[in-house]
């Protein structure tokens, strides 16, 4: 339950939402992160070292770059239903099961 609460913690920030978002897709170093969500280089690098540290992403290097990614396909789909419900609720999709 805690690790749970632990990864929930991580993606409730918007920033790092969006990271984890493009993460599941691929590699990405921190300038071209910071490049596609419009965020500063030093800010991006803060939430990587707290996705890091929340066991959320990996890292590895190729010559002097470090690339990111996610650690696994399960935070792909908890944020694909969150954003289905998100969408749901401002679209006034009724509720299903």
């Amino acid at each position: 339950m805690e690790a749970a609460v632990a990864a929930f913690r991580m993606l409730s920030d918007a920033t790092r939402l969006r990271l984890m978002w493009l993460l599941t897709t691929g590699e990405y170093d921190v300038g071209s992160l910071a490049t596609a969500i419009g965020v500063a280089r030093p800010s991006v690098s803060q939430h990587l070292a707290k996705l890091r540290l929340a066991g959320l992403v990996q890292t590895r290097r190729e010559g002097r770059r470090v690339l990111y990614r996610a650690r696994d396909a399960h935070v792909r789909a908890v944020i694909n239903e969150a954003l289905f419900h998100a969408d749901h609720e401002v679209s006034g999709i009724p509720r299903h099961d």
